[in-house]
């Protein structure tokens, strides 16, 4: 198996683009971190390199496509299981982002307005040759989603409460769970596992020095 590299965000950027090359008309990335690894911000460095190659680019956050708040509090704001199965509404982001991104040539950046609670009418945008569109959010493996490349950010359970917010710990038990319910070829399965590609496998306990290893 392949060993642990030490890296930093902009070469880990850099590698990720580099497996998009494989994928030369669309490439929709996953990469798969809790809240407090900040996805969002490691996506747009990839959205930057790519276009440096002279790539469009687009970044997904997976809290543009939250479920209403009727439906994911339905049990309470601070519910794990809640937060693992019904907080985000994948299936939207398949339709509207994964499958539509190749098929239809057009994707929706934005389902839902978190914060406002209510449809933030967004356009669909097309999707050019050699596009490539990063979603960036908690818990996305395992949810029969056909990436095209999968960066999977790990922390550890000690790094995970110390870097979510006091008021969010109560998200840590569903990730930890998550996380143990979903391997990846390459690592034994388990009962009741679901198996996902990864292509790259992230360290990032420390954000700013990730260790990085390659399938």
């Amino acid at each position: 198996m392949n060993a642990f590299i030490p890296s930093t965000p902009q070469a880990l950027a850099e590698q990720v683009v580099s497996l998009c090359e494989s994928h030369p008309t669309v490439a929709v990335v996953a990469l798969d971190g809790a809240d407090c690894a900040r996805p969002v911000e490691l996506a747009e460095l990839i959205a930057t390199a790519a276009q440096a190659r002279q790539r469009p680019s687009a970044v997904v956050s997976l809290h543009d496509y939250v479920r209403p708040a009727s439906l994911r509090l339905e049990f309470g704001h601070e519910d794990p299981l809640s937060y693992r199965t019904m907080w985000f509404d994948y299936d939207a982001l398949d339709r509207e982002v994964v499958t539509a991104a190749r098929t239809r040539r057009t994707w929706l950046p934005q389902l839902w307005d978190e914060a406002a609670d209510r449809s933030p009418r967004s356009s669909r945008r097309p999707v050019h040759d050699r596009t490539v569109i990063v979603v960036a959010g908690p818990m996305l493996l395992g949810r029969g989603l056909d990436f095209d490349v999968i960066v999977r950010l790990n922390m550890s359970e000690a790094a995970l409460r110390r870097h979510t917010p006091s008021a969010q710990l109560w998200t840590v038990e569903a990730l930890l769970e998550h996380q143990g319910s979903v391997t990846h070829q390459g690592s034994a399965t388990h009962q009741g596992s679901v198996t996902d590609r990864i292509d790259l496998d992230v360290r990032y306990d420390h954000p700013a020095r990730p260790a990085v290893r390659s399938y």
